[in-house]
């Protein structure tokens, strides 16, 4: 996900993008519990890692417009 895709978000398209993304992480938690094998839980792994690292940006970026 690029920049230019975060910074013609609103707020509100925001806001929901990282309740959408903290929801993905809870379920991906659940599903990594419940995993069975090595090649599942590292590919949960992986999953749950990409949605912290978009969660994480995005929360930057709403950080950033709240201090504006």
């Amino acid at each position: 996900m690029s920049n230019d895709y975060e910074d013609s978000l609103s707020m509100d398209e925001l806001n929901d993008r990282i309740a959408i993304l903290e929801d993905n992480i809870r379920q991906l938690i659940e599903q990594a519990a419940a995993a069975s094998g090595e090649r599942n839980e590292a590919r949960i792994a992986d999953r749950i890692n990409q949605q912290n690292d978009e969660l994480d940006r995005l929360l930057k970026v709403r950080e950033s417009r709240l201090k504006k």
